[in-house]
């Protein structure tokens, strides 16, 4: 029998049961619409945290603290920070050969209040150089300036995010005063938002002496954001700077009470999950597909056994085995076949509504659609093997026998 006509008689078959047809397919269609959507989420949330990171910069590195440790206990500083950086250990890392800018950060959450409005935001007490260091750009009014921190003044630069929570606006700035942690504040100035997360552009920025002066009253620091200069190499920058901090902190014995991130550090960690992430959501997906193979089994099982008696003419008429063999392979595979390709269509459908409200866009890997579409064929082939068979190995006499 020739495959032209084995596939026209499949067809035809199935297309006498259409709504059988249809909800044996069902399985197959949500099995690969679910791994084609559930893997594109997957990469496009990755790719929405690497474009993030990236916008960062290559050159910028992050010095975290650790814990001071006395007496085999564990101290931390206010607000639930560690007391092992202060603004002198930026200072100090400032001078270093490679540092272009740095900016020390202390952050907390503090009740923000604008008029009649208000919210809970992070505040950041930071200097200067925290505009470029973490690549913001300014909306409207000025940034932070070196008298600002010397003076401990108190002005604030607030984020899109929180301008918007306020209802505040170009022209609030310079002319309204808004309350952090209930002490007033001016407002300088509004950041440009940054297109990621939401809590990037919620943020408060103070100067950090302010910062020390009303809320810790201390010399420490939640963090350090350094960018080295465009030809410096991050490696070497920062072996020194934990030459610098080791040698300050007093630390002969490798056990650091502080640690560095960089930008690639940070996306190969990403990149890392991500792959797991991606393998983790398919596999799960991949369950829906096993489901709809044993629904394609099922039914060729019935298909075979309401066939019995024209199996048996068939081969009375000299029908070989591999010709009901192959015909009943066809028809799993076209279950499976047209299942898949409907499928990819809803994957890809769904793929893009999410990209579209989760804002890191469609992303469209055709790779996984290849994957999809021969594993959809792969469950056609396994699952519909054993019914061919059975339908094959039956003897015509007793075929022809069956009621």
């Amino acid at each position: 029998m020739r495959f032209g006509d084995l596939i026209s008689v499949a067809l035809s078959r199935l297309g006498t049961g259409k709504l059988r047809t249809i909800l044996t397919m069902l399985g197959v269609i949500i099995g690969v619409a679910s791994v084609v959507a559930l893997v594109s989420v997957a990469q496009g949330a990755t790719k929405g945290i690497s474009d993030r990171l990236q916008s960062l910069g290559t050159n910028l590195l992050t010095v975290s603290p650790g814990f001071t440790r006395t007496a085999g206990s564990v101290t931390r500083g206010a607000f639930g920070t560690s007391t092992t950086l202060t603004l002198d250990d930026a200072s100090a890392i400032s001078g270093l050969d490679g540092v272009a800018t740095i900016a020390p950060e202390l952050t907390t959450n503090k009740l923000v209040v604008a008029g009649s409005e208000n919210e809970t935001a992070r505040v950041i007490g930071t200097t200067s150089g925290y505009l470029s260091v973490f690549a913001y750009q300014m909306w409207t009014g000025t940034f932070l300036n070196d008298a600002s921190v010397e003076n401990n003044l108190r002005v604030a630069v607030i984020g899109s995010t929180t301008a918007d929570n306020l209802g505040l606006k170009a022209s609030d700035v310079n002319t309204t005063t808004i309350y952090v942690g209930g002490l007033p504040f001016e407002l300088i100035g509004i950041l440009q938002p940054k297109g990621g997360t939401s809590s990037e552009d919620d943020v408060v920025l103070i100067p950090v002496s302010t910062a020390h002066e009303l809320f810790v009253g201390s010399n420490s620091v939640s963090s350090i954001g350094v960018s080295a200069t465009g030809s410096a190499d991050i490696t070497v920058v920062e072996a020194e700077i934990t030459s610098l901090l080791e040698q300050r902190h007093g630390i002969t014995n490798g056990n650091d009470d502080f640690s560095i991130t960089t930008q690639a550090q940070l996306l190969g960690t990403v990149s890392s999950v991500s792959d797991v992430l991606t393998f983790l959501l398919a596999g799960i997906a991949s369950i829906s597909l096993l489901v709809g193979g044993i629904g394609i089994m099922n039914i060729m099982l019935v298909s075979v056994r309401e066939r019995t008696r024209e199996i048996g003419i068939r081969k009375a008429i000299g029908a070989r085995g591999r010709d009901i063999l192959s015909q009943f392979l066809v028809e799993a595979l076209a279950l499976s076949l047209a299942g898949g390709v409907i499928g990819i269509g809803l994957g890809v459908v769904a793929s893009l509504g999410i990209g579209i409200y989760a804002g890191w866009g469609f992303v469209f890997n055709p790779f996984t659609v290849v994957v999809a579409l021969a594993f959809s064929t792969l469950v056609g082939i396994v699952f519909g093997v054993w019914p061919a068979s059975q339908a094959a190995s039956l003897d015509p006499v007793v075929a022809l026998r069956y009621e």
